[in-house]
């Protein structure tokens, strides 16, 4: 905290497909056990896990041929991973290539079985997965071992309404079941508490702009243990956090 200068810790040289190199990466997690960094290495179609040890330059490839938008990992150490192209959410033990289709994977659609571009994911204590349904404007909550998912947030259509989300994106979800979302075209995000028919806008929602208040386009969102809300503001071109209560 207080630094203004990043450092690099994956990828830095350039678009490419060598193993020291990323394209369009959308979204990272940190494997505890093994002190290394899971990227969704989405433009190069793979997961690429690199090591925080300094000195280490190259990543390996963990999963190939992927067309990969979220990460997610359990406390178990199974690995979710969103895939746009194939409408369906795969969860894999480290090692495994080919992994089990835990939420979709019946083609793109709008039934309860269906996926229409999964984009992030949050999974909970009983491996119940999360995943904002981009193009069918809802998140969806599938249990564990469950054929259909069911609706918790949105589902009502596109639109800017209490009931409604816009290309929902990044997803948090609190012990309580409280779902947190990126309402992307909305430039808002929003508070879905666990069975609520329509959310709370808890930042944002005043239009698309570059005003503290205001986001172009949030795509990613996270909490630090003192309830710090962390929002990756896409096309600002920044991340802003805010307190909330």
């Amino acid at each position: 905290m207080g630094d203004t200068n990043g450092q690099v810790v994956a990828g830095g040289n350039g678009e490419g497909k060598r193993l020291d190199q990323l394209y369009q990466p959308t979204d990272v997690l940190i494997d505890k056990e093994t002190d290394s960094l899971i990227i969704c290495d989405r433009k190069n179609r793979r997961v690429v896990r690199r090591s925080r040890r300094s000195g280490t330059t190259q990543g390996e490839i963990l999963i190939n041929n992927i067309d990969c938008r979220g990460l997610a990992m359990d406390d178990q150490r199974y690995l979710y991973i969103s895939d746009v192209e194939k409408h369906e959410v795969r969860r894999y033990q480290i090692g495994d290539k080919n992994g089990t289709v835990v939420a979709g994977g019946n083609g793109y659609g709008a039934s309860l079985n269906q996926l229409n571009v999964p984009t992030y994911i949050f999974f909970d204590q009983q491996q119940t997965v999360y995943v904002s349904d981009q193009n069918n404007y809802r998140v969806m909550k599938w249990n564990k071992g469950a054929k259909e998912g069911i609706v918790v947030a949105g589902g009502q259509g596109e639109g800017n309404a209490l009931t409604q989300l816009s290309y929902p994106q990044g997803l948090f979800v609190d012990t309580l079941g409280t779902i947190y979302v990126a309402d992307l075209s909305n430039n808002r995000v929003m508070r879905w508490p666990k069975g609520a028919k329509q959310g709370t806008v808890i930042v944002g929602g005043n239009g698309e702009g570059k005003g503290p208040n205001q986001f172009h386009n949030p795509i990613g969102l996270s909490f630090d243990r003192h309830g710090n809300l962390y929002v990756v503001d896409y096309e600002n071109h920044r991340v802003q956090r805010f307190s909330i209560e």
